[in-house]
């Protein structure tokens, strides 16, 4: 099971959750066409998450926003 999670909540709702639950967060990022990834410190977190906001799960494929090491990058000669 992945720790990842795809929901259709803003970002500040759901790090309110998590911290009415006690569920740790290991990161989040809004998505580019709506909604919230949020990656759990456990699969255990994870799962809670799931079964608590079962009705805002999105497909695990959502388009993310590329960022980061790698991304865009260009060589110079």
């Amino acid at each position: 099971m992945s720790r990842a999670v795809f929901l259709d909540m803003t970002e500040k709702a759901v790090i309110a959750h998590c911290a009415a639950t006690k569920t740790g967060i290991s990161s989040i990022q809004t998505l580019p066409t709506g909604g919230t990834r949020l990656v759990c410190m456990s699969v255990d977190g994870a799962a809670q998450v799931r079964r608590e906001l079962a009705a805002k799960l999105m497909k695990d494929d959502a388009a993310r926003q590329q960022r980061g090491p790698g991304w865009g990058f260009i060589a110079r000669p």
